[in-house]
């Protein structure tokens, strides 16, 4: 007698990526004087690294209120069984405070669902929660319709921005993100199918931004040995290649470590979507989802695409993710 097969599990998909940004939008000089960077340093940022204006909560402004507000658009009314918050700073408001994470996940419409926040991998925490949403809908039991909302952002401009400035490479600024991981079924069909994702560390820079500056020198040079490897496991994991990914939605750190990333890995720098830089730079791990989501917006989406999204945390951690575009429901 032939013992029955379990039926395969359906492919994940993502929906649309939700966006919220602070009201302001503040110079990237002026957070360097305040920070005492160089003038040879500000130029750098201005002239090789493109960057111009970096978002900052307004007076009043809260990021709690960002995050409710990206997650509610994601979510679009819909439940969610967990909620997976990818954060880099530590101190976050949330992880201090029981109240404030009642209130929130009251305001996000999801008190039944657990909620975890996910941070000691850096700017890799948001890609990295995609995949923890992906193993636990994946685990025995799972019921069909359940949803994972992956939130992410941080406050750079917290605690007088001393967190805001990484040395010669990016200045991060505040910025809230939320996109839906769910099985694709014939009721449900997310804008992104899932197809494979990567991992990536090196335990030689734990020393973070307390490296000496060789230290730092050979983290940059790493970095982009180790972004490309990420993405090439990725894409493997997805059964392509480089040569078949059509976008790279990347870490928004500047244009000159891209340039590098497209000559080692022989993707055109025009297939990476680096329109973002100069007006918003980097925020955390909600970089590549920032970039997805205007790239969508700007129509250079096209059904049957692949994009590979990518992350590289201080410390050093890098993750990447493939994803297809599906037709819009």
């Amino acid at each position: 007698m032939t013992t029955p097969q379990p039926s395969p599990a359906p492919p994940l998909g993502l929906s649309r990526v939700a966006v919220r940004l602070p009201r302001l939008s503040e110079p990237v000089d002026d957070i360097l004087v305040r920070a005492g960077r160089g003038a040879m340093e500000r130029k750098m940022f201005a002239r090789v690294h493109g960057l111009r204006t970096s978002p900052t909560l307004a007076p009043g402004e809260r990021m709690a209120d960002l995050l409710v507000a990206a997650g509610r658009a994601a979510l679009d009314g819909g439940p969610a069984a967990l909620v997976l918050y990818g954060h880099t700073l530590l101190a976050s408001e949330l992880d201090r405070s029981g109240p404030a994470l009642d209130v929130l996940r009251s305001r996000l419409g999801v008190e039944a669902g657990r909620f975890y926040g996910l941070s000691h991998v850096n700017c890799a925490s948001v890609l990295r929660a995609v995949e923890l949403a992906r193993r636990y809908l994946g685990r025995p039991g799972a019921g069909p319709a359940e949803r994972v909302l992956v939130l992410g952002g941080d406050q750079g401009s917290s605690y007088q921005g001393l967190s805001r400035v990484i040395p010669g490479v990016a200045v991060a600024g505040d910025a809230a993100v939320g996109v839906v991981v769910q099985a694709a079924t014939a009721d449900t069909a997310p804008r992104y199918r899932y197809l494979g994702g990567a991992a990536g560390r090196d335990t030689r820079f734990h020393r973070n931004l307390r490296m000496s500056p060789e230290e730092a020198a050979a983290f940059n040079e790493v970095c982009c040995e180790e972004t490309v490897a990420t993405m090439r496991r990725a894409v493997r994991a997805a059964g392509l290649t480089l040569d078949q990914v059509d976008w790279v939605m990347p870490h928004l750190s500047n244009r000159m470590f891209w340039g590098k990333v497209s000559r080692r890995s022989g993707i055109p720098k025009d297939r990476m979507c680096l329109d973002l830089i100069p007006e918003r730079g980097h925020n955390f791990g909600t970089d590549a989802f920032m970039a997805l989501e205007h790239a969508e917006r700007s129509g250079l989406l096209r059904p049957g695409e692949r994009c590979v999204l990518v992350a590289i945390g201080q410390g050093a951690y890098f993750q990447s993710m493939v994803v297809e575009v599906k037709e819009d429901a």
